[in-house]
């Protein structure tokens, strides 16, 4: 039986809590919305809650298109964004009240609609009833007066300390090509947080490091895992490769990592979207205790640690 509860969460001010009674989901209320925490009940937060974790953007461009005097703070935890990203479009001041619903297993979330940009968004959390698995589904309507190519995002905002594993396409093609990988400018493909392995790609967020860093990836089997102290993030999703057409040279998948989080991204297909017309992504997130030790440089010793999950 799904729980609910309203209450104050440190500087977000109200949340709706969601409980199994064996993992928990808050999800912002006044702001947002935000999935600003998840985690075994009780234990540690997977999703970063460190309000001033990223900087607020406010600057003349943002104003002009926004409006005089708003902002847009990261806040942290999941979010839904369309891509292609753009400045300042993507980055909505999303500091309204948000209108949520309890349903039988979970509750949906509706943001104002973003009459700047042309979408309005929502989050819809349905949580099993008595294990770690939990499925999130997000939807943008196009509320503008023509058709839009965008994609729906989802931006996972994760608590710092932890290592991402990334599964890489392991299909045969032969002569070709079997996978894709992104690289943003700002990103040095030396970085000591990140490892190429055969088939693994790790990237470990490090409070000591300030340098950004972004990749994507066109995973065919998009699952990833991010370890976090005794605990395993799993959050897998559908993909279309290769005969959908994907944002930032065909990523479905995309992980960004700097000095105070890591996000953890998912991508649907790149499609032109109606007036009127939603679209969606769902994500599947589930928890794990750690079974064994790692070795994230080594593809075996991760083998063992998916094996016995």
């Amino acid at each position: 039986m799904i729980k609910t509860e309203l209450k104050d969460y440190l500087d977000y001010g109200k949340v709706l809590c969601l409980t199994n009674g064996v993992i928990e989901a808050y999800v912002t209320i006044d702001v947002g919305p935000r999935i600003i925490r998840f985690g075994f009940v009780g234990g540690q937060n997977i999703m970063c809650d460190n309000r001033a974790a990223g900087t607020p953007k406010d600057d003349a461009e943002f104003e002009n298109f926004f409006g005089k005097g708003k902002k847009w703070e990261i806040l942290g935890g999941h979010r839904i964004w369309t891509s292609p990203e753009s400045y300042p479009a993507s980055y909505y001041p999303d500091l309204q009240p948000v209108k949520y619903e309890i349903t039988k297993n979970g509750a949906v979330f509706t943001s104002n609609p973003e009459t700047e940009n042309g979408v309005q968004k929502q989050l819809q959390i349905m949580m099993d009833p008595d294990d770690a698995n939990m499925q999130v589904t997000m939807r943008v309507k196009n509320i503008a007066s023509a058709p839009q190519e965008f994609s729906v995002w989802g931006l996972t905002v994760s608590a710092v300390g932890g290592t991402l594993v990334i599964p890489m396409n392991d299909n045969d093609t032969g002569l070709l090509a079997n996978r894709n990988i992104s690289v943003w400018p700002y990103t040095n493909l030396a970085d000591s947080r990140l490892h190429f392995g055969n088939r693994y790609v790790t990237l470990r967020q490090n409070t000591n490091v300030g340098q950004s860093l972004k990749l994507g990836f066109d995973l065919n089997q998009a699952e990833t895992y991010y370890c976090l102290g005794e605990d395993i993030f799993r959050k897998s999703y559908e993909t279309y490769h290769p005969r959908e057409k994907y944002p930032d040279n065909n990523c479905s998948f995309e992980t960004y990592t700097c000095a105070t989080f890591i996000e953890i991204e998912s991508l649907s297909p790149l499609k032109t979207v109606q007036q009127n017309e939603t679209v969606s992504l769902t994500e599947h997130w589930s928890l794990h205790k750690k079974p064994c030790d790692i070795d994230f440089n080594d593809d075996n010793s991760i083998d063992n640690m998916l094996e016995k999950l």
